[in-house]
Order: C-alpha cells, then structure tokens, then sequence
C-alpha cells in the first residue's frame, strides 16, 4: 500500500505533495514502482497533529481520486469522517482505512452501502493526546480483543469478512515497547481470521531504534515491513514503495 499524503503537516512528506498535480504525479510514480493499492490521506494523523474540516479534506482528497479513476490499483481513502468516506467512494474509492475504526455514527452504514473494503485500525486516544501516556495490561490481547469487537460489529453492519482487513496501529497511542511487543506477535492477529495491514513506515519508533531522523529511516522501514510478513502482515503501508517492493521479492523467492 503506497502511501499519497495530501497534507501540509504529515510527519514524513507533509507538505510535498499538497498540490493535486504533485500528488497525482507521486501516485503514478508508486504504481510503477510496485504498489498494489493507493492510500490517499487529506488529514495529518501524526501525534499532536490537528483536525481539519470535513470540506478541506474533500478539497484535498477528491479530485486525486477522481484523477486516479481507471487507474491499474484500487485507491483507498485514509480518513475518519463519514462524509469523507461516502464523497470518496462515489469519486471511486474502493476502500476505506479508518484509524477510528468505523466508530463513528454512520460510517459502517456508509461502507456497508458502498459495498468497498475496509481496514479498521485500534488507537489508544485522540492524534493530539495518543502518545501522552499510553497504558496497557497487555498491548497484544487488548488490541486483539478491540480489533475482534469492531469485525464483529462491521460484520454485524452487513460488511462481509472477505472485505475486512485491520491493523494494529503502530504509534497510535503505544510506546515503543508497545510497538515491538505487537511487531513481534503478530501472528496472534493473523489468528482473527482476516488480513493484518502494518503501517510502520519511517514511523518515531524506528527512530527510537536507530537514532535517524525521519528523512533517514529507509533502511529502517524495509527491515520492518519484511518483519511484520514475515510474522502475518499480508499489507504492508509504505512511503518507500519501491524498496519495499525490492525486499520482498527477494523475501519471496527464498520462500516459495
């Protein structure tokens, strides 16, 4: 999953692709490097960032979707608001990846109707307070346990489980103990029956690990992508698509 940040203020690429044409040009650019579907985001998410209004983000999002209609890769749409997500799916979104996992009134019956995919994500907190001070018993089962409720629910809403995914939310209110305790058991995910989606991509916690600032967390960020398939994730969400690619060819080959 390619990500296309159609933000001022995203913590890695805010900013650089703002403008539709730059965004429709970098999303051509991840389809040829390798990508298999288009993660289009008009609003920050990183910690501390603030909510923008449901227009602005339409204004952001809408005419790079609209501009990828025909495009060879499904485009999903990265927000939160019901409205976002039906405007989305009528320009041709064909999923939605929800940090708030269709918590909000009306967003399972927009998803249901619009019959697309969907990923649903567990954060811990608001983007402004997530990483305050994150608390767990024990990160892994009460993730599971969120996650298991929301496909129950989404499934309950009419969405079938073969239009599921879900991601544990590295960085969404967990620390990096957190992080790597989730990274780690990720198979125990895998065991909700439907696809694991792990967006570690340049994210704080490879920072922690390496000490590189977020220009500088390539390498980083293709070792964990490999990590998180090698343990279960069948998504991974990536800034660097084509080294991301690279790796898992090779990944791949060793394995078949």
């Amino acid at each position: 999953m390619g990500i296309v940040n159609v933000t001022p203020d995203s913590f890695s690429d805010g900013g650089q692709h703002l403008q539709h044409a730059a965004a429709l040009a970098h999303a051509q650019q991840l389809i040829a490097e390798g990508a298999d579907i288009l993660d289009i985001g008009g609003e920050s998410t990183r910690p501390g960032a603030q909510p923008v209004s449901v227009q602005e983000e339409l204004d952001r999002v809408l005419p790079v979707i609209e501009g990828l209609r025909g495009a060879p890769v499904p485009v999903s749409i990265d927000t939160c608001k019901p409205e976002v997500m039906q405007a989305a799916i009528a320009a041709g979104a064909q999923m939605v990846n929800d940090i708030n996992a269709l918590q909000e009134d009306a967003a399972l019956q927009i998803v249901a109707a619009g019959n697309v995919a969907v990923c649903l994500m567990h954060k811990q907190g608001s983007p402004q307070t997530m990483q305050t001070q994150p608390q767990y018993q024990n990160v892994v089962s009460e993730v599971s346990a969120f996650l298991r409720g929301r496909i129950a629910a989404t499934e309950a809403a009419g969405i079938g489980r073969e239009r599921i995914a879900i991601d544990p939310g590295f960085g969404f209110g967990k620390t990096l103990a957190h992080n790597l305790d989730l990274l780690r058991h990720l198979d125990k995910l895998r065991e909700l029956g439907v696809p694991v989606l792990a967006g570690l991509s340049r994210k704080s916690m490879l920072g922690a690990i390496t000490g590189q600032d977020v220009d500088h967390r390539v390498s980083a960020s293709v070792a964990a992508a490999l990590i998180a398939v090698q343990r279960g994730a069948s998504i991974v969400r990536a800034h660097d698509v084509r080294e991301t690619v690279d790796a898992l060819k090779v990944w791949s080959a060793v394995n078949q």
